[in-house]
């Protein structure tokens, strides 16, 4: 007869995943993809590493681990942040919390949207550039709908979007993380690029504290 977990068995099991998830994401965040290792997780976690070879086969297995918990995290921010308002409100706000919280943890943003990972990573980071897409997505949907946004595929709008963030975060995660120009410009192109006149654009930047000097 096959042996069945007991529930305690089970939720020490999961507590112990838990805890190697999190030493591994405080890793990533000191020392990205590159210079992560099942030792020093492991080390960080304070576990032995057959622990963690116990509940992870290997790195990648690991790391994609650790995208999905910080990805439903980031994810979930973004989503509260940009819930309610205008178009224009909705989408400030989507782009100030995203690049907002990833300037704040540059090395693990790096490594969320651009670091050289494994192809079982990359599909989930995949998956992290399209969940933040919806959130965008939603807004410039509803925009349209109430003609605060002109015509135009809210989907592929959303996705161009996060690309064009992620990419210009390249840069100030790598070698200027707290760059205060940043977030401002991401904010005044989001909002071009989505069609908004230049006098909505200037009354969002003032309702959001961000002013012209910044943009």
């Amino acid at each position: 007869m096959a042996y069945r977990r007991t529930p305690a068995v089970q939720a020490r099991l999961d507590a112990q995943a838990g805890l190697i998830v999190q030493a591994a994401t405080k890793v990533l965040s000191s020392a990205g993809y590159a210079g992560l290792s099942m030792a020093a997780v492991a080390a960080e976690a304070g576990v032995a590493t057959g622990t963690v070879y116990k509940n992870f086969a290997g790195k990648a297995e690991l790391v994609s681990a650790v995208f999905r918990k910080v990805v439903a995290w980031e994810v979930a921010a973004v989503a509260a942040a940009s819930a309610d308002g205008t178009a224009i409100e909705r989408v400030t706000a989507a782009v100030e919390t995203f690049a907002g919280r990833a300037l704040k943890n540059p090395k693990l943003a790096y490594v969320l949207l651009v670091e050289p990972v494994d192809t079982v990573v990359d599909a989930e980071r995949l998956h992290f550039r399209r969940a933040f897409a919806e959130a965008f997505e939603s807004a410039v949907e509803e925009g349209v709908s109430r003609g605060e946004l002109p015509a135009q595929d809210p989907r592929t709008s959303a996705a161009a979007l996060v690309g064009a963030i992620g990419e210009v975060l390249v840069g100030p995660l790598a070698s200027a993380p707290h760059g205060e120009s940043v977030i401002p410009e991401l904010i005044t192109f989001a909002l071009r690029a989505l069609g908004v006149r230049a006098e909505s654009s200037a009354v969002a930047r003032q309702e959001t504290g961000v002013s012209d000097a910044d943009a």
